[in-house]
């Protein structure tokens, strides 16, 4: 009994209907083909047989047996029916009785039991032999009808056995589509694991970008090379570059160059003049490859040599088949670049919301409690007033702390408006809550950096206005921001009493400007300001060397 419950499961409808409307239809073309209620004996017992499949269609014993049972009932009813069948001629009066073996068949199929259903097969066909012998082996066996008839629907039969899988998966609801954070997690695992396997578990653009240059040089001569990538805007960034000095490469895809070209065309371009913005002049060769991974351009190589004809197609060839692969990693690194600031940035809003909701609010509500406190003290209790009052400005203070805190954690570089202009608004709110005169000099180029440069560059800026406002006891800041891509310089300075005394709690922010430098092969310098303070500079790249310097921007004072 306990084997017989765990098999029994509750009855399905749809199952159970389509065996009661195949049992009406046998029932109704028996009674029609043979004219004698006495057939349908043969529908009782078929109901009997069925029994298991209504009750016990999990069962490992009793489904199967069932299943056969079916099987012989059906086989040995279609001789007798065929007997009986007057007026219809030469045994094919078995029709009426024999599609009810797609019932049992279709049933084993759809379970994935094709064993089961070769060996219904086999029983359906010496049932149905053995029902004609029994019935009248000279009338209704030998008759070529019974036989037809039989043989007819152990082929079809055969195809519901052999042909249900494809049957199951038309009938199963498909499989929903996975929900994009499932999809997006999963890639990011094969992320992950590609990126621990590359030389030196790295995926960042400016190293692959170096390392591709460096396999260049010996593949074709230069006198200057870059890699650049696609950025906001329409415009270009330098990744990395090798020459004897600093290039100022066209970075604008709407001007009159070979470098416009070979990205629009993907093809590599050959010219015989310089694709740097301002050049000496002087014979040049210029050899542009875009690297192109799928259909989408996502960068180029350009390599430049003072000689004329210095390209030629066995030189391209060359570059090309170095360049190919490297296409590929360059766009794994942007990408995960792209989804690595996506996350940062994600993570400094969520940690922004929780900060105001959270402890900004309840610092809030605190507050209000001392006023209550302040507002009911009895006269007289001027000590607990006093108390009080300091208290109150405590929380003051940290909730102005949080509250730039907050600006801090959602301050990020508009992709239109610029590194310098972050950096402005950043230290014209903090030097406002600390009553710091802030004076600014900017510098900076209409080309643009990398966007995970300039966003470090942006954290870094802050952690040392952060540094000035609260530890320095400055009261002027300096803050010159210099662009000119691929060189960056910011510079941050204060009138206070300087990292000299006693300032442990600006400590660990310049490890953190350090470890931000390093990230994006920049320089941290650090040094005294005199007659006092400080100056916190972070270097990116090599300086331009210009004859003249463009238009700078200078705050007014107190700004």
């Amino acid at each position: 009994m306990p084997a017989l419950a765990s098999g029994s499961t509750r009855i399905r409808p749809l199952e159970a209907a389509s065996r009661v409307i195949m049992l009406a239809l046998v029932a109704v073309l028996t009674l029609i083909a043979t004219g004698d209620p006495r057939q349908l004996i043969w529908i009782a017992l078929l109901v009997i047989a069925a029994l298991p499949a209504f009750f016990f269609r999990e069962h490992p014993i009793l489904a199967p047996a069932g299943r056969f049972a079916e099987v012989i009932v059906t086989g040995l009813a279609a001789g007798s029916i065929a007997e009986a069948s007057d007026g219809v001629a030469q045994g094919f009066g078995a029709e009426a009785i024999l599609p009810y073996l797609a019932v049992p068949l279709l049933t084993a199929a759809l379970r994935r039991k094709p064993t089961e259903g070769a060996a219904l097969l086999g029983v359906a066909a010496v049932s149905i032999v053995l029902g004609g012998a029994l019935a009248d082996p000279k009338t209704v066996l030998a008759g070529t009808g019974y036989l037809a008839a039989g043989g007819q629907w152990l082929v079809l039969g055969a195809i519901v056995t052999f042909a249900a899988e494809a049957m199951r998966q038309f009938l199963q609801p498909a499989e929903p589509t996975p929900q994009p954070y499932a999809e997006a997690t999963r890639l990011l695992t094969q992320l992950r694991s590609v990126a621990r396997s590359l030389p030196g578990a790295t995926l960042d653009p400016g190293g692959i970008s170096e390392h591709l240059l460096e396999e260049l040089r010996a593949v074709a001569p230069g006198h200057r090379a870059a890699v650049l990538s696609a950025s906001g805007g329409g415009r270009l960034v330098v990744l990395a570059q090798t020459g004897a000095e600093r290039v100022d490469w066209e970075t604008t895809l709407d001007a009159d160059s070979a470098i416009a070209d070979a990205w629009a065309t993907q093809q590599p371009h050959v010219a015989s003049r310089s694709q740097a913005r301002t050049h000496r002049g002087g014979e040049v060769s210029s050899l542009v490859i875009p690297l192109v991974a799928g259909v989408r351009t996502i960068g180029l190589v350009i390599l430049e040599t003072d000689a004329p004809g210095a390209y030629p197609s066995a030189v391209v060839q060359g570059v090309t088949e170095v360049t190919g692969p490297a296409a590929l990693r360059l766009e794994a690194a942007l990408l995960f670049d792209d989804v690595r600031s996506l996350a940062t940035n994600e993570e400094r809003q969520r940690l922004a919301r929780e900060i105001h909701d959270g402890v900004a609010q309840e610092l809030v509500m605190v507050g209000y409690g001392i006023d209550n406190a302040q507002a009911t003290l009895p006269e007289g209790a001027e000590e607990t007033a006093e108390e009080l009052r300091a208290l109150r400005g405590e929380v003051t203070r940290v909730i102005t702390e949080l509250r730039l805190s907050l600006f801090e954690l959602r301050s990020e570089v508009d992709r239109n408006g610029g590194l310098a202009a972050a950096i402005a608004e950043y230290a014209r709110t903090l030097g406002t809550s600390a009553g710091l005169r802030v004076h600014f000099t900017f510098d900076e180029s209409t080309a643009r950096l990398p966007a995970a440069t300039e966003a470090e560059l942006l954290r870094i800026a802050q952690e040392a206005i952060t540094n000035a406002r609260k530890h320095a006891g400055a009261s002027n800041l300096w803050v010159t921001c210099t662009v000119d891509p691929p060189y960056a310089e910011i510079e941050v300075s204060d009138d206070g009493k300087g990292f000299a005394d006693n300032r442990p709690d600006g400590r660990y922010g310049l490890t953190i400007m350090a470890e931000r430098a390093e990230r994006i092969r920049g320089r941290l310098k650090i040094t005294p300001r005199h007659p006092s303070g400080t100056t916190v500079a972070v270097v990116l790249g090599t300086p331009p060397r210009r004859d003249s310097v463009r238009d700078s921007v200078s705050a007014p004072e107190g700004e």
